[in-house]
Protein backbone atom coordinates (compact mmCIF):
# COMPACT_ATOMS: atom_id res chain seq x y z
CA UNK A 1 0.00 0.00 0.00
CA UNK A 2 1.57 3.24 -1.18
CA UNK A 3 0.24 6.73 -0.59
CA UNK A 4 0.56 9.59 -3.07
CA UNK A 5 3.90 10.57 -1.50
CA UNK A 6 5.51 7.15 -2.00
CA UNK A 7 5.30 6.02 1.63
CA UNK A 8 4.61 2.33 2.19
CA UNK A 9 1.70 1.86 4.61
CA UNK A 10 2.07 -1.49 6.37
CA UNK A 11 0.92 -0.71 9.92
CA UNK A 12 -2.55 -0.06 11.34
CA UNK A 13 -3.58 1.02 14.82
CA UNK A 14 -7.08 -0.22 15.65
CA UNK A 15 -9.17 1.31 18.41
CA UNK A 16 -11.41 -1.44 19.76
CA UNK A 17 -13.50 0.72 22.07
CA UNK A 18 -13.70 4.30 23.33
CA UNK A 19 -14.49 3.18 26.89
CA UNK A 20 -11.76 3.27 29.51
CA UNK A 21 -11.41 2.44 33.20
CA UNK A 22 -9.27 5.56 33.72
CA UNK A 23 -9.96 9.23 33.01
CA UNK A 24 -6.52 10.67 32.21
CA UNK A 25 -6.63 14.45 32.20
CA UNK A 26 -5.08 14.80 28.73
CA UNK A 27 -7.37 12.18 27.17
CA UNK A 28 -10.92 12.24 28.57
CA UNK A 29 -13.18 14.42 30.72
CA UNK A 30 -13.96 13.15 34.20
CA UNK A 31 -17.66 12.81 33.36
CA UNK A 32 -20.21 13.73 30.71
CA UNK A 33 -18.41 11.86 27.93
CA UNK A 34 -20.74 10.35 25.31
CA UNK A 35 -19.67 6.77 24.64
CA UNK A 36 -20.30 4.86 21.44
CA UNK A 37 -23.26 2.47 21.54
CA UNK A 38 -22.05 -1.11 21.42
CA UNK A 39 -23.92 -1.88 18.20
CA UNK A 40 -21.98 0.92 16.51
CA UNK A 41 -18.61 -0.63 17.34
CA UNK A 42 -16.94 -2.76 14.72
CA UNK A 43 -17.40 -6.44 15.59
CA UNK A 44 -14.38 -8.70 15.85
CA UNK A 45 -15.51 -10.35 12.64
CA UNK A 46 -15.59 -6.99 10.85
CA UNK A 47 -12.15 -6.08 12.19
CA UNK A 48 -10.78 -9.43 11.03
CA UNK A 49 -12.30 -8.97 7.56
CA UNK A 50 -10.81 -5.49 7.17
CA UNK A 51 -7.41 -6.72 8.31
CA UNK A 52 -7.53 -9.70 5.91
CA UNK A 53 -8.24 -7.40 2.98
CA UNK A 54 -5.53 -4.97 4.01
CA UNK A 55 -3.06 -7.84 4.52
CA UNK A 56 -3.71 -8.83 0.89
CA UNK A 57 -2.72 -5.25 0.03
CA UNK A 58 0.47 -5.20 2.13
CA UNK A 59 -0.51 -4.74 5.77
CA UNK A 60 2.03 -6.44 8.07
CA UNK A 61 1.56 -5.06 11.59
CA UNK A 62 -1.49 -4.47 13.77
CA UNK A 63 -1.67 -2.51 17.03
CA UNK A 64 -4.77 -2.99 19.20
CA UNK A 65 -5.63 -0.02 21.37
CA UNK A 66 -8.56 1.93 22.81
CA UNK A 67 -9.82 3.64 24.96
CA UNK A 68 -8.69 0.70 27.04
CA UNK A 69 -8.80 -2.44 24.87
CA UNK A 70 -8.89 -4.85 27.82
CA UNK A 71 -12.33 -3.62 28.87
CA UNK A 72 -13.68 -5.23 25.70
CA UNK A 73 -14.57 -8.88 26.21
CA UNK A 74 -12.62 -11.79 24.73
CA UNK A 75 -9.78 -9.66 23.42
CA UNK A 76 -7.48 -12.68 23.32
CA UNK A 77 -9.82 -14.33 20.81
CA UNK A 78 -9.38 -11.39 18.43
CA UNK A 79 -5.60 -11.60 18.88
CA UNK A 80 -5.71 -15.29 18.00
CA UNK A 81 -7.75 -14.65 14.85
CA UNK A 82 -5.56 -11.78 13.66
CA UNK A 83 -2.40 -13.81 14.19
CA UNK A 84 -3.72 -16.40 11.72
CA UNK A 85 -4.08 -13.92 8.85
CA UNK A 86 -1.49 -14.62 6.12
CA UNK A 87 0.95 -11.73 5.82
CA UNK A 88 0.46 -10.37 9.33
CA UNK A 89 3.82 -10.42 11.07
CA UNK A 90 2.98 -8.81 14.41
CA UNK A 91 -0.07 -8.19 16.57
CA UNK A 92 0.63 -5.89 19.51
CA UNK A 93 -1.32 -4.20 22.30
CA UNK A 94 -1.32 -0.86 24.07
CA UNK A 95 -2.95 -0.92 27.52
CA UNK A 96 -3.04 1.01 30.78
CA UNK A 97 -2.39 -2.39 32.47
CA UNK A 98 -5.14 -2.00 35.08
CA UNK A 99 -6.62 -5.34 33.92
CA UNK A 100 -3.46 -6.85 32.48
CA UNK A 101 -2.64 -9.23 35.35
CA UNK A 102 -5.91 -11.14 34.91
CA UNK A 103 -5.57 -11.36 31.11
CA UNK A 104 -1.83 -11.86 30.67
CA UNK A 105 -1.84 -15.64 30.40
CA UNK A 106 -4.57 -15.79 27.77
CA UNK A 107 -2.91 -13.02 25.74
CA UNK A 108 0.33 -14.97 25.79
CA UNK A 109 -1.43 -18.14 24.68
CA UNK A 110 -3.14 -16.21 21.87
CA UNK A 111 0.26 -15.16 20.55
CA UNK A 112 0.50 -11.45 21.34
CA UNK A 113 3.92 -10.24 20.15
CA UNK A 114 4.40 -7.05 22.16
CA UNK A 115 2.68 -5.04 24.90
CA UNK A 116 3.00 -1.32 25.54
CA UNK A 117 1.96 -0.10 28.98
CA UNK A 118 0.93 3.54 29.35
CA UNK A 119 2.38 4.76 32.63
CA UNK A 120 3.18 8.40 33.43
CA UNK A 121 4.26 8.05 37.07
CA UNK A 122 4.95 5.46 39.73
CA UNK A 123 3.78 7.76 42.51
CA UNK A 124 0.36 6.70 43.80
CA UNK A 125 -0.89 10.20 44.60
CA UNK A 126 0.24 11.72 41.30
CA UNK A 127 -1.09 8.72 39.37
CA UNK A 128 -4.49 9.33 40.93
CA UNK A 129 -4.25 13.01 40.01
CA UNK A 130 -3.42 12.26 36.37
CA UNK A 131 -5.83 9.36 35.83
CA UNK A 132 -8.55 10.37 38.34
CA UNK A 133 -8.47 6.78 39.58
CA UNK A 134 -6.54 5.00 42.35
CA UNK A 135 -5.35 2.00 40.30
CA UNK A 136 -1.54 2.16 40.40
CA UNK A 137 -1.31 -1.05 42.46
CA UNK A 138 -3.26 -2.93 39.78
CA UNK A 139 -0.95 -1.48 37.12
CA UNK A 140 2.13 -2.66 39.00
CA UNK A 141 0.62 -6.15 39.24
CA UNK A 142 0.01 -6.07 35.49
CA UNK A 143 3.58 -5.00 34.84
CA UNK A 144 4.93 -7.84 36.96
CA UNK A 145 2.66 -10.32 35.17
CA UNK A 146 3.97 -9.14 31.80
CA UNK A 147 7.59 -9.40 32.96
CA UNK A 148 7.00 -13.11 33.61
CA UNK A 149 6.72 -13.53 29.83
CA UNK A 150 10.15 -12.59 28.46
CA UNK A 151 9.14 -13.88 25.01
CA UNK A 152 6.79 -10.87 24.73
CA UNK A 153 8.44 -7.52 24.04
CA UNK A 154 7.48 -5.01 26.73
CA UNK A 155 7.57 -1.23 26.56
CA UNK A 156 6.52 1.55 28.92
CA UNK A 157 4.95 4.65 27.32
CA UNK A 158 5.32 7.78 29.45
CA UNK A 159 3.93 11.20 28.56
CA UNK A 160 5.99 13.90 30.32
CA UNK A 161 3.61 16.57 31.56
CA UNK A 162 5.87 18.90 33.49
CA UNK A 163 3.90 18.25 36.68
CA UNK A 164 5.51 18.61 40.10
CA UNK A 165 6.46 15.14 41.32
CA UNK A 166 6.50 13.47 37.89
CA UNK A 167 9.86 11.74 38.26
CA UNK A 168 11.07 10.81 34.78
CA UNK A 169 14.29 9.39 36.20
CA UNK A 170 12.26 6.91 38.25
CA UNK A 171 10.34 5.86 35.14
CA UNK A 172 13.61 5.46 33.21
CA UNK A 173 14.93 3.19 35.96
CA UNK A 174 12.33 0.61 34.93
CA UNK A 175 14.52 0.02 31.86
CA UNK A 176 17.62 -0.08 34.03
CA UNK A 177 16.28 -2.79 36.31
CA UNK A 178 14.05 -4.81 33.96
CA UNK A 179 14.09 -6.27 30.46
CA UNK A 180 11.84 -3.62 28.96
CA UNK A 181 12.15 -0.36 27.08
CA UNK A 182 10.89 3.02 28.30
CA UNK A 183 9.62 5.51 25.73
CA UNK A 184 8.92 9.17 26.42
CA UNK A 185 6.14 10.51 24.18
CA UNK A 186 5.66 14.21 23.60
CA UNK A 187 2.26 15.53 24.55
CA UNK A 188 0.13 15.72 21.41
CA UNK A 189 -2.04 18.84 20.98
CA UNK A 190 -5.13 16.69 20.41
CA UNK A 191 -8.36 17.17 22.39
CA UNK A 192 -7.59 17.72 26.10
CA UNK A 193 -3.88 17.39 25.37
CA UNK A 194 -3.97 20.97 24.13
CA UNK A 195 -4.17 22.06 27.77
CA UNK A 196 -0.69 20.75 28.59
CA UNK A 197 2.77 21.66 27.43
CA UNK A 198 5.02 18.97 26.05
CA UNK A 199 8.46 18.40 27.54
CA UNK A 200 11.05 18.22 24.79
CA UNK A 201 13.46 15.38 24.19
CA UNK A 202 16.59 17.47 24.81
CA UNK A 203 15.32 18.48 28.25
CA UNK A 204 14.65 14.87 29.24
CA UNK A 205 17.99 13.58 27.91
CA UNK A 206 19.77 16.22 29.98
CA UNK A 207 18.00 15.05 33.14
CA UNK A 208 18.77 11.39 32.45
CA UNK A 209 22.44 12.03 31.65
CA UNK A 210 22.85 13.88 34.94
CA UNK A 211 21.75 10.67 36.69
CA UNK A 212 22.97 7.84 34.43
CA UNK A 213 25.86 9.26 32.42
CA UNK A 214 26.25 9.77 28.69
CA UNK A 215 23.49 8.51 26.40
CA UNK A 216 24.64 6.62 23.30
CA UNK A 217 22.47 6.65 20.19
CA UNK A 218 21.10 3.19 19.34
CA UNK A 219 21.22 2.69 15.57
CA UNK A 220 19.09 -0.46 15.42
CA UNK A 221 15.33 -0.66 15.09
CA UNK A 222 12.81 -1.74 17.70
CA UNK A 223 9.10 -2.09 17.03
CA UNK A 224 6.79 -0.82 14.29
CA UNK A 225 6.83 2.92 14.68
CA UNK A 226 9.01 6.04 14.62
CA UNK A 227 10.60 5.77 18.06
CA UNK A 228 14.36 6.30 18.23
CA UNK A 229 16.38 4.92 21.13
CA UNK A 230 19.38 5.54 23.34
CA UNK A 231 21.58 3.20 25.37
CA UNK A 232 22.67 3.96 28.92
CA UNK A 233 25.43 1.96 30.53
CA UNK A 234 24.13 -0.72 32.88
CA UNK A 235 20.56 -0.67 31.52
CA UNK A 236 18.80 -3.91 30.61
CA UNK A 237 16.51 -2.03 28.22
CA UNK A 238 16.69 1.13 26.17
CA UNK A 239 15.29 4.64 26.47
CA UNK A 240 13.24 5.82 23.51
CA UNK A 241 11.59 9.01 22.32
CA UNK A 242 8.56 9.59 20.15
CA UNK A 243 8.92 13.28 19.46
CA UNK A 244 6.24 14.08 16.90
CA UNK A 245 6.37 17.83 17.55
CA UNK A 246 10.03 18.66 18.10
CA UNK A 247 11.37 15.92 15.76
CA UNK A 248 8.72 15.65 13.06
CA UNK A 249 8.85 12.24 11.31
CA UNK A 250 5.91 12.43 8.88
CA UNK A 251 8.15 11.66 5.90
CA UNK A 252 8.65 8.16 7.33
CA UNK A 253 5.05 7.57 8.45
CA UNK A 254 3.94 4.01 7.73
CA UNK A 255 0.61 3.95 9.55
CA UNK A 256 -3.11 4.54 9.38
CA UNK A 257 -5.71 4.27 12.12
CA UNK A 258 -9.07 2.55 12.31
CA UNK A 259 -11.48 3.95 14.89
CA UNK A 260 -13.80 1.75 16.91
CA UNK A 261 -16.67 2.93 14.70
CA UNK A 262 -14.93 1.90 11.49
CA UNK A 263 -13.46 5.17 10.21
CA UNK A 264 -10.14 4.65 8.41
CA UNK A 265 -8.15 7.71 9.49
CA UNK A 266 -4.94 8.51 7.64
CA UNK A 267 -3.40 11.20 9.89
CA UNK A 268 -3.74 11.86 13.60
CA UNK A 269 -4.34 15.57 13.10
CA UNK A 270 -7.01 15.54 10.44
CA UNK A 271 -10.49 14.16 9.83
CA UNK A 272 -9.33 12.93 6.43
CA UNK A 273 -10.32 9.32 5.73
CA UNK A 274 -13.33 7.14 4.93
CA UNK A 275 -15.98 5.16 6.75
CA UNK A 276 -15.51 1.42 6.13
CA UNK A 277 -18.30 0.21 8.41
CA UNK A 278 -21.22 1.53 6.36
CA UNK A 279 -20.25 -0.13 3.05
CA UNK A 280 -19.11 -3.26 4.89
CA UNK A 281 -22.50 -3.67 6.60
CA UNK A 282 -24.31 -2.74 3.37
CA UNK A 283 -22.78 -5.74 1.62
CA UNK A 284 -20.06 -4.08 -0.46
CA UNK A 285 -17.85 -6.52 -2.34
CA UNK A 286 -14.27 -7.17 -1.31
CA UNK A 287 -13.11 -5.44 -4.49
CA UNK A 288 -15.16 -2.35 -3.69
CA UNK A 289 -13.82 -2.23 -0.14
CA UNK A 290 -10.22 -2.69 -1.27
CA UNK A 291 -10.63 0.14 -3.78
CA UNK A 292 -12.03 2.36 -1.02
CA UNK A 293 -9.09 1.49 1.23
CA UNK A 294 -6.60 2.16 -1.59
CA UNK A 295 -8.21 5.53 -2.39
CA UNK A 296 -8.17 6.48 1.29
CA UNK A 297 -4.49 5.67 1.67
CA UNK A 298 -3.60 7.46 -1.57
CA UNK A 299 -5.07 10.66 -0.09
CA UNK A 300 -3.00 10.47 3.12
CA UNK A 301 -1.70 14.00 3.93
CA UNK A 302 2.00 14.66 3.58
CA UNK A 303 2.28 15.54 7.28
CA UNK A 304 0.83 17.19 10.36
CA UNK A 305 0.88 20.93 11.02
CA UNK A 306 0.36 20.96 14.78
CA UNK A 307 2.43 24.11 15.20
CA UNK A 308 0.13 26.05 12.90
CA UNK A 309 -3.16 27.29 14.31
CA UNK A 310 -5.38 27.90 11.26
CA UNK A 311 -5.80 24.34 10.00
CA UNK A 312 -8.83 23.34 7.98
CA UNK A 313 -10.41 19.93 8.59
CA UNK A 314 -8.56 19.56 11.90
CA UNK A 315 -9.27 16.51 14.02
CA UNK A 316 -12.14 17.03 16.47
CA UNK A 317 -11.84 13.76 18.40
CA UNK A 318 -10.14 12.93 21.67
CA UNK A 319 -7.36 10.33 21.84
CA UNK A 320 -9.71 7.81 23.47
CA UNK A 321 -11.88 7.97 20.35
CA UNK A 322 -9.03 7.82 17.83
CA UNK A 323 -6.90 5.16 19.46
CA UNK A 324 -3.92 6.19 21.58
Amino acid sequence: MLDAHGREIDYIRISLIDRCNLRCVYCMPEEGFTLTAREELLTYGEIEKICRMMADMGLKKIKLTGGEPLVRRNLSELVRRLKKIPGIEKVTLTTNAVLLAQHMEELSEAGIDSINISLDTLDRKLYQEITRRDRILDVKKGLQAALRHPEISLKINCVPMGLPGQDLVEIAQLAQNNKLHVRFIEMMPIGYGKNFRFTGEAEIIEKLEQKFGKAEIFTGRLGNGPCHYYDFEGFQGKIGFISAISHKFCDKCNRVRLTSQGFLKTCLQYNIGNDLKKPLRAGASEEELKNLIADTIAAKPIGHRFLESDIADENNLNMSQIGG
